[in-house]
């Protein structure tokens, strides 16, 4: 079976007119970031077998990170390897870590009634939780007044979130893996923690302002972004969150095939990944 997948009318230039299916959605790999889980790439072949099309939604690698972005760009062309010796077509979209990818930067499935994107457009300032961009309130104030279209057009919204994420991208990463470090890489400066607990709480109710705005035909959005996963249903709308493989979050996957539109939770181990428990699924 294949799926239809569309792109505003913009051929991308990492897909034809359809999809391999199953189409298998996973986000924020953070290939070589301090805090990743991906130690090596062999360790998400398991996940890749048996998908016709990986779909990377964004933070696949770390294109802005200066300290590790060599060790970075080596894993992606290991993952890019490892997909097409099983055989598996890829679709990398944009995220505020590597928003280099051509494209859009989303796509559509299902005739526009899913949309998968990485999510940092959904908030007014990408990632408000940054200290670059708690610092830099003038700076998205600034970007905002370049692309004055973004407020109604999707395609100048993905390259304002392009933008915003080449302008202010993070300077440093955290310093540990440990819980105590990583709570306190979260809590300094203080309204940094407050950010990420009000970017949690609104996640669900910024995906539908979203799809209300840029996609109103859509039921179905799928995001990353916010290192939390999580299903939300709002006013008819289904917002999946597929998490991430950066701690402490947990790293989910959405797959779509036949009509079908499942999602579930991904199982770690050291050496390998793994498609756990299926928690959801939805016939359209």
């Amino acid at each position: 079976m294949q799926s239809v997948v569309q792109f505003a009318g913009v051929k991308h230039p990492a897909a034809a007119a359809t999809l391999k299916e199953p189409v298998r959605i996973v986000s924020d790999l953070h290939l070589a970031h301090r805090v990743s889980r991906i130690a090596r790439v062999s360790a998400l072949r398991p996940l890749v077998a048996g998908a016709g099309t990986m779909v990377f939604n964004g933070d696949t690698w770390q294109e802005l990170t200066r300290t590790v972005v060599a060790r970075s760009a080596e894993m992606l062309d290991e993952l890019r390897c490892l997909c097409a010796a099983e055989g598996c077509e890829t679709v990398f979209l944009s995220g505020n870590h590597d928003p280099g990818w051509p494209g859009p930067g989303w796509l559509e499935l299902a005739g526009g009634r899913i949309v998968v994107t990485h999510g940092d457009a959904l908030m007014f300032d990408g990632s408000p939780w940054k200290r670059e961009v708690l610092a830099g309130r003038q700076q998205v104030l600034d970007l905002w007044r370049e692309y004055p279209e973004a407020a109604t057009d999707v395609a100048a919204r993905l390259r304002l979130a392009r933008a915003m994420a080449r302008a202010l991208p993070s300077q440093e990463e955290p310093f540990g893996r440990r819980l105590w470090q990583l709570v306190w890489d979260a809590a300094y400066p203080p309204q940094r923690a407050l950010r990420i607990l009000q970017a949690w709480w609104r996640q669900d109710e910024a995906g539908l302002e979203f799809c209300k705005r840029y996609f109103p035909q859509a039921e179905v959005l799928i995001i990353g972004h916010f290192h939390r996963h999580g299903c939300w249903r709002r006013d008819g709308r289904l917002l999946i969150n597929t998490g991430s493989f950066v701690n402490p979050g947990r790293a989910h996957w959405a797959e779509w095939q036949a009509g079908w539109l499942r999602r579930g939770v991904i199982d770690e181990s050291p050496g390998a990944c793994h498609l756990g428990k299926t928690l959801n699924a939805w016939q359209l």
